[in-house]
């Protein structure tokens, strides 16, 4: 009898869909001021040798690459690199965090942003990517906690409210899992660093309202544009559909956004 191998989940969000410049132009507006403040809480990077992981839009990579100085080295890597600009201060390479070893390093800093929630290797790639720091260095470690429910905190109706609602549902509890997302990974990173011998570890969490119309609100249709087929097999129909790219460009609609864990260690 010949046992049957599972087919490894795939990428929730591939680049190479249409949706995927948009994705990264929203998540850049909505999540740069906390990362770049967390950033800056590392002191003086002038001169630094930093990683980007996931670097996506690749705009935390040109803010590292500008305070790094031409002394420094900034390196952003993303299984696809499409979207990371080439010739903005830093260099680009592709790499797939799963199958190839960290770059050379080592590195002052390694960040990765909304990366590791989407990969089933998550805890072993924290790991290496601890291993690749350079005495002193910061591992920077960015995702969203999704288990939360109550997203909607205001809306014109009970209806809207209930689509919002039955979105999360679908994408966070059925959609996603699917595809290797752990919606409860924020929440651990903290201690999974502290067990990889990470000292000083540090975790602020960040979340804000989003109106109908924003980038956050607006995230909800590309999330489901991306990932359309997926939603309609788990009973989410394009009836559904319309009413929810309705809802969040009416700026009735104010959601919640997730809660943003930022965790900072050092080795």
């Amino acid at each position: 009898m010949t046992a049957t191998i599972d087919p490894a989940p795939a990428y929730s969000f591939d680049n190479d869909d249409p949706e995927s410049a948009g994705r990264h132009s929203h998540l850049s507006d909505i999540l740069d001021g906390f990362t770049f403040a967390r950033l800056g809480t590392l002191g003086d990077l002038t001169g630094k040798r930093c990683l980007e992981v996931g670097a996506g839009g690749g705009s935390v990579a040109r803010w590292l690459a500008e305070r790094a100085g031409a002394g420094g080295d900034v390196l952003a890597t993303d299984l696809n690199v499409r979207h990371v600009p080439i010739g903005a201060g830093f260099r680009v390479q592709r790499h797939d965090l799963v199958s190839e070893p960290v770059p050379e390093g080592p590195w002052d800093l390694i960040h990765a942003r909304l990366v590791l929630l989407h990969i089933p290797e998550r805890e072993e790639i924290l790991a290496r990517l601890a291993a690749a720091l350079a005495p002193g260095g910061a591992l920077v470690i960015e995702d969203w906690a999704t288990e939360f429910g109550n997203l909607t905190l205001a809306a014109p109706d009970a209806e809207t409210a209930g689509v919002i609602e039955h979105y999360r549902d679908v994408l966070v509890n059925r959609v996603l899992p699917k595809r290797g997302n752990d919606p409860t990974w924020a929440a651990r990173v903290h201690q999974v660093m502290v067990d990889n011998g990470l000292v000083g570890v540090d975790t602020a969490i960040e979340a804000a309202s989003w109106p109908g119309g924003s980038p956050g609100a607006v995230l909800i249709a590309v999330n489901v544009a991306q990932l359309r087929e997926d939603f309609i097999a788990a009973g989410f129909s394009e009836d559904r559909i319309e009413q929810l790219y309705a809802a969040v460009h009416d700026p009735r609609l104010v959601v919640r956004g997730h809660f943003t864990y930022s965790t900072i260690g050092r080795r």
